[in-house]
């Protein structure tokens, strides 16, 4: 006697069919990229940092669609918010030209521009293989809530915040040296 095959009653989730999470992930992925490289090809400062202001919202959407509400709000409120006004204070602060600049150009562009693409390439071929079998089911994940963030970082990632806390206080002390250059010189005595 020969067995029938048992066939699954449901479908398993695969790259065939995406869900609609999943699409708009996509979308908010390309529009992040795009912005992102309309920002570090924009001859304009003014307008790189507003493609910033972009790449870092389309982010800040890819968070809520991954249900991380807390890191999308504060990614909109710190990063696309105050970074990027300090960016622009700075920007007028030090008086750099506002327009188009025509000194950033070199011969070396055509060799940048093929370094980055291998090396997105690498990057590409290296997740697409080490996350060739990975499904993550979005119904099943808890919620990214402030109480689970706070959990998670505070417990399994103290270390590295402090890290970066006290690299960006030290960002920030050599940003007030760097403004304020006649501060403890003989000529402010």
């Amino acid at each position: 006697m020969i067995a029938a095959p048992i066939r699954p009653t449901s479908v398993a989730p695969g790259y065939v069919m995406p869900t609609g999470a999943e699409i708009v992930f996509v979308l908010l992925g390309v529009v992040a990229l795009g912005a992102a490289l309309l920002c570090v090809t924009s001859r304009n400062v003014v307008r790189a940092a507003l493609w910033l202001v972009v790449s870092l919202g389309a982010l800040a959407g890819c968070y809520l669609v991954l249900t991380a509400e807390f890191v999308a709000v504060v990614q909109l409120l710190i990063y696309a918010g105050a970074v990027v006004v300090l960016l622009l204070f700075g920007l007028m602060f030090t008086r750099a030209p506002m327009g188009p600049g025509t000194d950033v150009d070199t011969a070396n562009r055509p060799i940048a521009a093929l370094v980055a693409l291998a090396t997105a390439g690498l990057l590409g071929v290296l997740l697409v293989d080490a996350f060739r079998l990975s499904y993550v089911d979005l119904s099943t994940v808890q919620p990214g809530s402030a109480e689970v963030t706070g959990s998670a970082l505070f417990r399994s990632w103290v270390l590295p915040f402090e890290v970066v806390s006290v690299l960006l206080l030290a960002a920030l002390i050599g940003a007030i040296a760097l403004a304020r250059p006649e501060v403890g010189t003989r000529e402010s005595r």
